[in-house]
Order: structure tokens, then sequence, then C-alpha cells
């Protein structure tokens, strides 16, 4: 696996094959690529076909995080038909590479102005997003970042103002949302991985996190809490 810490990678044949988690030698990826790309004749058209069908068609998840290494494999993601940025980001690249675009994976450490109170109780009250995951895509000689984490439905509702893509310019998260708001600040760059590093992921995120936001009893927990918090009206007693 090749990591470049600055700048970008020489396009090469690692940024092009299937890999264990950029797995578009699976049937069903390849042909949710085919289909979402349809008649776009340049690698630009077909980078944002890409974007959107993966966007607004992979539901965003933040609660289905794992240290399950399967959970990252493109075809995953793509059957659950829901994810949170970092398998969004793998099946972009997958269906970038199997439609001829190279691609690899960018990380960064960001922060969420907006963050949920749920969230925020299983990430231990952190407000840093370790490893926030984006594609990187080589159009037109350039390569170009692309975050295709939240869809449609969720921006709207969160008043978020949605990342768009043109296949020219980064579509990175907006600094602040459709009401003004500081919303997402990006920390540290990463660089770029040729696939996904899933043992660096797994080691900081147990590192730096409770096991509530990667352990699904330990997030069950978190939940049973918050609910016995939230007592019916008929437990609830008089202002004095």
């Amino acid at each position: 696996m090749e990591h470049v810490t600055d700048g970008y990678p020489d396009v090469s044949p690692e940024y092009m094959k299937p890999t264990e988690y950029f797995d578009f030698d699976v049937d069903a990826v390849r042909a949710f690529a085919f289909a979402s790309v349809g008649g776009a004749s340049d690698a630009r058209e077909k980078a944002i076909k890409l974007f959107y069908a993966v966007r607004d068609t992979i539901r965003y998840d933040p609660y289905s995080i794992t240290l399950e290494p399967t959970t990252y494999k493109a075809s995953t993601v793509l059957a659950a038909r829901s994810g949170f940025c970092l398998p969004k980001a793998n099946l972009l690249i997958a269906c970038a590479r199997a439609t001829g675009i190279p691609a690899g994976i960018g990380l960064a450490d960001v922060k969420n102005h907006l963050c949920t109170e749920r969230l925020r109780r299983m990430m231990g009250g952190k407000d840093l997003f370790l490893h926030h995951g984006f594609a990187v895509l080589h159009i037109d000689g350039n390569w170009v970042k692309a975050a295709p984490a939240f869809n449609i439905e969720l921006c709207k509702k969160f008043d978020v103002v949605p990342t768009d893509f043109d296949g020219e310019h980064h579509a990175l998260f907006q600094q602040y949302d459709a009401k003004g708001r500081y919303h997402m600040e990006y920390v540290a760059d990463h660089g770029v991985w040729s696939d996904f590093p899933f043992d660096r992921m797994a080691k900081d995120f147990r590192d730096y996190y409770p096991a509530s936001i990667y352990d699904p009893e330990a997030r069950a927990e978190i939940d049973r809490e918050i609910k016995a918090e939230k007592q019916a009206f008929e437990d609830e007693r008089p202002l004095s």
C-alpha cells in the first residue's frame, strides 16, 4: 500500500486496481458503477455522476461505525445502502477505478461544531472526528478531493449546505451551515493512500475514543442511558 503524506501521488497502477476494500471486482460494485455513469463520455462527467450516486443513494449513518474490516469494503456498503464517511468514500473510489478513473483515499481530522447530543455522548464528549475520509480522484490531469458523506435528505433535515461536485474543484464539507452557523473545521490532513488503511484507523479509534463509538453493545448502553434520562410525563413531579 502506498501512502503519500504531502501533496498527491503519481498516477500508477496502484490507484487503478481492485483491493480488499476497493473491491470493484465484485459484480454488484461494477454494475452500480456503470449504471451510475450511464452515457457519460469522459472522466469528469463520470466522476460527477458517481459522486452524486454515492452521496444520495447511500444513507449517511454515523452510528454504523465498527472495527469489523468487512464493513469498510465497497461491496458491503453498497449492499447495506448506508454507512459513514469512510465506507462511502471507499465505494466512490472503487466505482471510480471500475470506470477508469485513478483514485485513492484521503484522511483528515475534523471538528463538527453541530454534532448531536447522542453522537457527542458516544464520542465521550470529544468534538474531534478522527480520520474523516474522502475520495481523491485523478481527473483531467489533476487530483481532486470529493467527500460524498452527507446525503441530500440529511442536509435538508439538519440545515447543512450540501457538498456539490463539479469534477474540477475540491468538494469537501462546508465551513458554515445554511443558517450561517460554524459547521465543519478541518484541523489535520494525513495524506493519501492507495488502499484503505484499516489498521491505522482501528488503532487510532481504540486509542482515542471510548468503545461506544465503535462497539455496538457499548453504543446500545449509551442509548439506554439516554432513554432512561427522558422520564415519561406521569413520572414527573410538579415544580414547587
